[in-house]
């Protein structure tokens, strides 16, 4: 497993990504700025009358003065709650939008992208940013950057109540504020490193506990599970590391705020003491400057454990940004069309990030509707020349022509050219939406066709993926061998469709690839032998190199490595 993670976005990139966002929502946000600001200031009005309330019950004043006083208080209280709620759900609803145009920018530059970025970072790290990132960035949008705004403003405008009341008293007030500056610096400067680096931690565990559940197979047959635990604990551990400190970090926050509060709660009263003793201001007032310091705990607090979300949702953004600043391959300059489905592979070489070579000069041209098998032992580079051929992977040398235009030079190259391998994903829908996928004008009359084609026992209406019918490997591909009947491009790669069937479904599987590729040129990644006697032709690969091609009954006569295969593959079936 690779540990190069896909990008992450610079902040500056990020505020900006999320200002292009933003803006052609500007009248939402400005209606939104205004009515969180109204909740913040109309709790301002508690503290004063409760002050006046206090000064009218020490000069014996009339009891209805307390009533209306109280009634004030309420009216604020209830104006807040009112206020708040719907700032909520304006925050909630800008930031619901924002984040949908931003799902939509990851999903479409993740399609558009080299699959082969994709692979070299693992598709753990992907995964993690389209969904853990994803929810932690709605969740914060929902519940923490609506609270974070109106503490922000709670606790400003509170202060400037605070010295509108008496300057003096204000002064007071101000104590802490140093500390409380320094502190959000240094805390906002630290923690949002630290749970950058707790999200990249999470990505890679992801990451390995899906190549350990995918590769169960292997694990157990080559008995690596310890080795493979031993790398998912390690990885494990240093999640939890990295979460750890970050919470050793918010809990230190937290100290050094309580301290400082508690500052000035000290620094109030003796101010307010000494100025009530002098007569310069009342007892009324004197408490409602400690009634205000005294309410900024709460939205204090909530700053700490908010702003702690906000880090947190910051670095997912980051991670979100990283993916659709990707760079995307730039197309032809001048699109061509291939004149038929021809393929002409010339000094293909290849080698994954400066490792060893894969493939070492394959040259191999394969005439227009011609079926082709690829076939070779474990690591002989099949996969890889199915990958290069269909342009998942580029060659690091060689050339690869698909109706005498390079792959490079080709309008569209997925019309031309389509991949299914062993590994099919199944959409959340039905499977007339399944089926659009791959044209989405296809009336009901050709999808019922493809499917009695490729003769998957499925309905239009049937609600296939996540959260319903869960398809079995055999259904689940003679699916995505319908979709590429509808994409019908003139060049089809198969890399080892059949190998995930049972031998129940394996007949079924060729049965309905045989009609799949029928009409247009096939390659056949071949994990069932009898895939290879079907093709036209068998081309053997071995240690990266063509070492036979022909038709299957001249290679068995032939004696040489495809014979050895066939004779392992039929002999204990004789």
């Amino acid at each position: 497993m690779s540990d190069t993670l896909l990008p992450i976005a610079t902040a500056a990139r990020t505020r900006r990504s999320v200002g292009a966002l933003v803006r052609p929502h500007r009248r939402l946000l400005a209606g939104t700025v205004v009515t969180l600001v109204a909740a913040a200031a109309s709790i301002l009005a508690v503290p004063p009358l409760l002050g006046a309330i206090v000064d009218v019950a020490i000069s014996r004043g009339a009891v209805g003065a307390v009533d209306l006083l109280a009634l004030g208080i309420l009216a604020a209280l209830v104006a807040r709650a009112l206020l708040s709620a719907l700032g909520t759900v304006l925050v909630a609803r800008l930031g619901e939008i924002v984040l949908a145009g931003l799902r939509e920018r990851v999903v479409s530059r993740a399609l558009g992208v080299r699959i082969a970025d994709v692979e070299r970072a693992g598709s753990g790290d992907l995964l993690q940013r389209v969904s853990g990132d994803i929810s932690v960035i709605s969740e914060g949008i929902r519940q923490a950057i609506p609270m974070l705004v109106i503490a922000g403003l709670d606790v400003g405008l509170t202060l400037v109540g605070l010295a509108l009341l008496d300057w003096r008293l204000a002064l007071a007030g101000l104590v802490p504020l140093p500390v409380w500056i320094l502190a959000t610096r240094w805390y906002a400067r630290v923690s949002g490193a630290l749970y950058a680096r707790e999200r990249v931690a999470e990505g890679v565990r992801t990451q390995s506990l899906l190549a350990g559940v995918g590769g169960a197979a292997t694990v157990r047959a080559y008995r690596l599970r310890a080795p493979l635990l031993a790398r998912i604990e390690g990885h494990s551990a240093a999640a939890v590391r990295a979460s750890l400190r970050a919470m050793r970090a918010q809990s230190k926050f937290g100290a050094i705020l309580n301290g400082a509060e508690l500052t000035g709660v000290v620094a109030l009263l003796v101010a307010g003491f000494w100025l009530v003793r002098a007569d310069a201001v009342t007892v009324g007032a004197a408490t409602a400057a400690v009634l205000y310091f005294l309410r900024l705990f709460d939205p204090i607090g909530a700053l700490l454990y908010l702003l702690d979300e906000a880090q947190s949702a910051g670095a997912a953004l980051a991670r979100l940004v990283g993916v659709t600043d990707m760079p995307v391959p730039a197309p032809p300059a001048a699109p061509r069309r291939p004149r038929d489905g021809s393929v002409r592979l010339t000094g293909i070489r290849h080698a994954y990030d400066g490792g060893p070579e894969v493939l070492h000069g394959v040259d191999l041209e394969i005439a227009d509707g011609e079926r082709v098998a690829i076939v070779g032992p474990s690591g002989a580079g099949k996969t890889t020349l199915g990958a290069v051929l269909a342009g998942v992977q580029a060659p690091t040398a060689g050339s690869v022509e698909i109706g005498g235009v390079a792959l490079a030079d080709l309008a569209q190259l997925r019309r031309h050219v389509a991949v299914v391998t062993q590994e099919v994903h199944v959409f959340a829908g039905t499977v007339a939406d399944n089926l659009r996928l791959a044209r989405a004008g296809a009336t009901e009359v050709e999808l019922l066709a493809v499917l009695e084609r490729v003769g998957a026992p499925l309905g239009l209406d049937d609600v296939v993926g996540d959260g319903a019918d869960e398809l079995g490997a055999t259904v689940a591909q003679q699916l995505a061998l319908a979709r590429l009947v509808l994409a019908d491009p003139a060049v089809a790669v198969l890399d080892e469709a059949t190998a995930e069937a049972g031998s129940a479904g394996a007949r079924r599987l060729e049965v309905a690839a045989d009609a799949a590729l029928a009409g247009r040129t096939a390659i056949v990644i071949a994990h069932r032998l009898t895939q290879a006697a079907a093709a036209d032709r068998v081309v053997v690969l071995d240690k990266g190199r063509v070492v036979e091609s022909g038709p299957h009954d001249e290679l068995v006569a032939a004696g040489g490595s495809y014979a050895a295969l066939w004779a392992a593959w039929a002999g204990p079936r004789g």
